[in-house]
């Protein structure tokens, strides 16, 4: 087990809550004899302290999944473990890891103590461009466009409603995306879409069940795609994907992969772990087996 260097607040994780957890945290990581707390005031700061750790060090990083996104490359670049001390808003890489949303104490032990195993990352390549990795999920289309509109949401909202609230607002000015889809090398389902994203994590969304299935460790990603429904329809699919039904909806299926093309006929809307990226036009998707090591729930 590599040793605890560094643990990372994202003071504005939760919209903005995070900041307020730093007195506590810095008392706990004290007590047990923890590394030291910071709270980098950007992206590259955050980055700049885990690359100057030693390599194959053990980094805390508390806030979730859109905090991870922004530090997952340099976490990789070091061959670093990972231990989440989930107080974020989504915060399904967590609920896959069987930790509790929000419960950043009872993560704390096995952060600094328990042994990390491997799990599955995702990568994403945008019109040619450098590889991006994902740990949780790759939204495109209208969930890339919902996910961005929960970061502008009401600070009062958190979690599902806050993206029940962004839900709302896009289905206000929804929109088609026409797509053709290689499906680890073969001809996928082609036509206009809803929405075609890639999961490695049951959930998403801050826990919508949208790949029941879908595992961090067995080397595939889920494909999850809705075939274009107006307005009405998409409304009445919401309770479905909610409630983890969606798949019996004719109008929506579940691919698992290794390699994915998409191409549209305009740049589409994508969401790294509910960050927005620059939208594309043609997006490849690859599975990364085993690529992190990340401290699980212990049992």
């Amino acid at each position: 087990m590599s040793p605890a260097r560094l643990c990372l607040l994202n003071p504005h994780a939760a919209g903005g809550r995070g900041a307020a957890l730093a007195p506590a945290l810095e008392a706990a990581l004290h007590a047990a004899g923890g590394p030291p707390l910071r709270c980098p005031s950007s992206v590259a700061a955050a980055r700049a302290e885990i690359a100057a750790l030693p390599a194959g060090s053990r980094v805390l990083v508390a806030g979730g999944d859109g905090t991870l996104q922004h530090l997952l490359s340099a976490v990789l670049a070091g061959d670093h473990e990972l231990a989440l001390l989930p107080c974020g808003t989504g915060n399904d890489l967590a609920r896959a890891l069987g930790l509790r949303r929000g419960d950043w104490r009872a993560a704390l032990q096995g952060a600094l103590q328990a042994p990390a195993r491997p799990i599955d990352l995702g990568e994403l390549c945008a019109d040619g461009g450098a590889p991006q990795p994902f740990a949780s999920s790759l939204c495109v289309g209208f969930d890339a466009a919902v996910g961005a509109a929960a970061l502008s949401g009401p600070r009062r909202l958190r979690g599902m409603p806050r993206y029940l609230w962004a839900t709302l607002r896009t289905l206000a000015r929804l929109q088609r995306y026409p797509l053709r889809l290689q499906v680890d090398g073969a001809p996928g389902p082609a036509g206009p879409c809803l929405f075609a994203s890639s999961l490695n994590t049951p959930t998403y969304a801050s826990g919508m069940p949208v790949a029941p299935g879908a595992r961090i460790d067995d080397g595939r990603l889920s494909l999850v795609r809705a075939a274009a429904l107006g307005r009405v329809g998409t409304l009445l699919a919401l309770p479905l994907l909610l409630a983890g039904w969606h798949l019996h909806h004719p109008r929506i299926r579940l691919l698992p992969f290794r390699h994915l093309r998409l191409e549209g006929d305009a740049p589409l809307p994508l969401a790294l772990d509910g960050e927005p990226v620059a939208p594309a036009r043609v997006v490849e998707v690859r599975v990364r087996p085993a690529a992190l090591r990340v401290v699980q729930a212990q049992r």
